[in-house]
């Protein structure tokens, strides 16, 4: 009989006891079982390293008298028999607005050279839902500083909106930008199963001591354990919460979704749940959804949560399960395109992939109009390329298109825009209108 049936053998009465109150008894990858725990799922506890320093692990599951763990750092040290610990106030994390200017993991441990966390007040991970019938409506635009997204896909203040691309096509830099020039009361950013190397970069060279001083960081590179990218997420999230609370207006920049979703996924299948859609277990799409819709506008008269997320696009396939779930449980959605990086047009935005869905309430008809025009024709003007590039196409022939060939440069020009440069939604809309002078009935 091997080590781990001899312990499933025992009876978990036999092994608990008041004071140590349970023990490990099997270790299957990044999955730890104890018996003998008086606990709960979501409830935080400690187990026993043999060099010292215990390890940090949280109830994700039980089956019968056993209870599931999954650490959050490094498992070496672990042994048959190791000691368990629950731990009180499981979901309190430091909040405040102390942490502006900070760098922390997803434990709310800081990653700077700053010193410990002063003044902090105690927040809930997972948060409190909000009655859907008591969010304020979005009614504003919110000015994120990018000309393509002020003029043709304005967002709205409190709404969540998805940064949908593939790897190397400008996300973080995007990011970067609106963090520096969005018209907001505070910045959360959450750095989610990013590499080490980005957390830095994104930090001293992206976003800068300027962006830093009205910002909080929550960075969780890929190392950490998915229990750790994962509370990482729930906490900037809090953060953010915290400050709409004090009726503050918080921009939430999460890079990325597709890295929490896979954090999940690999806790998922470690404590047994079979896969579904392509690999992704159910309770995958079950927590995606619960994340977002924390965010948003709260009640009104109080602040707002607007929030962007990444969505990695594997292989360029916005067909993925996470990229088609999280279209569908966000308010619109900014497609980052391959073909616009390598001809070098920056920020890469396909104005045509991509839809704010609260457009509509935020903008007049005018402004309306003439966004939907300039979608036409650049739509227009992409079709009918082929015979354009062969000198196929005789003017005069569609003279929808005429138009489209006629402002089809000065309209990429207009969506061009430089790493430190910023538009304001006036200067965006005095571009669209040098663009567009009067409505266009023609086409």
């Amino acid at each position: 009989m091997s080590l781990s049936d001899r312990w499933r053998n025992i009876r978990p009465e036999a092994l608990y006891h008041p004071r140590t109150a349970g023990r490990l008894i099997r270790m299957v990858g990044l999955t730890l079982e104890a018996v003998g725990l008086d606990v709960r799922v979501g409830d935080r506890c400690r187990v026993e390293r043999q060099q010292g320093g215990d390890i940090e692990a949280e109830v994700v599951g039980f089956d019968d008298q056993r209870v599931f763990l999954m650490p959050i750092e490094q498992v070496d040290g672990l042994r048959p028999g190791s000691k368990v610990w629950p731990l009180n106030g499981a979901a309190d994390v430091p909040v405040g607005f102390s942490l502006l200017g900070r760098v922390l993991d997803g434990a709310g441990r800081p990653l700077d050279s700053k010193g410990p966390l002063v003044d902090i007040e105690h927040g809930h991970l997972q948060g409190r839902p909000i009655n859907p019938l008591h969010r304020a409506p979005i009614r504003e635009p919110l000015d994120v500083g990018i000309r393509a997204i002020n003029s043709l896909l304005t967002v709205g203040r409190g709404q969540r909106i998805g940064l949908f691309a593939g790897s190397g096509v400008g996300k973080s830099v995007l990011l970067g930008m609106m963090t520096r020039f969005t018209t907001a009361d505070v910045i959360v950013v959450g750095l989610i199963g990013e590499r080490g190397r980005e957390v830095k970069e994104f930090i001293d060279e992206i976003l800068g001591p300027e962006g830093l001083t009205r910002a909080v960081v929550v960075a969780s590179p890929a190392d950490d354990s998915p229990l750790m990218r994962l509370r990482a997420a729930a906490y900037c999230t809090s953060i953010a919460e915290f400050f709409r609370d004090q009726g503050q207006n918080v921009l939430l920049l999460m890079d990325s979704l597709t890295r929490y979703a896979q954090a999940q996924r690999e806790i998922a299948l470690a404590v047994g749940e079979p896969p579904a859609t392509k690999g992704y277990p159910p309770s995958v799409f079950n927590k995606l959804p619960k994340l977002v819709e924390r965010t948003g506008n709260g009640q009104e008269g109080g602040g707002s949560i607007t929030a962007f997320y990444t969505v990695l696009s594997e292989g360029d396939d916005m067909q993925d399960p996470i990229a088609d779930a999280s279209r569908a449980i966000l308010d619109g959605h900014i497609v980052l395109s391959r073909r616009l990086a390598e001809e070098g047009h920056y920020p890469a935005i396909d104005v045509e992939a991509s839809v704010s869905r609260v457009m509509p309430q935020i903008v007049d008809d005018s402004w309306l109009q003439k966004a939907q025009l300039c979608k036409r024709l650049m739509s227009h003007h992409r079709q009918n390329q082929d015979l354009i590039s062969v000198g196929a196409y005789q003017p005069g022939s569609d003279q929808v298109l005429d138009v489209a060939i006629e402002r089809l440069p000065r309209i990429k020009a207009m969506l061009r825009q430089g790493l430190k440069e910023g538009s304001s939604i006036k200067e965006s809309m005095a571009a669209l209108n040098e663009l567009f002078p009067s409505p266009d009935k023609r086409g």
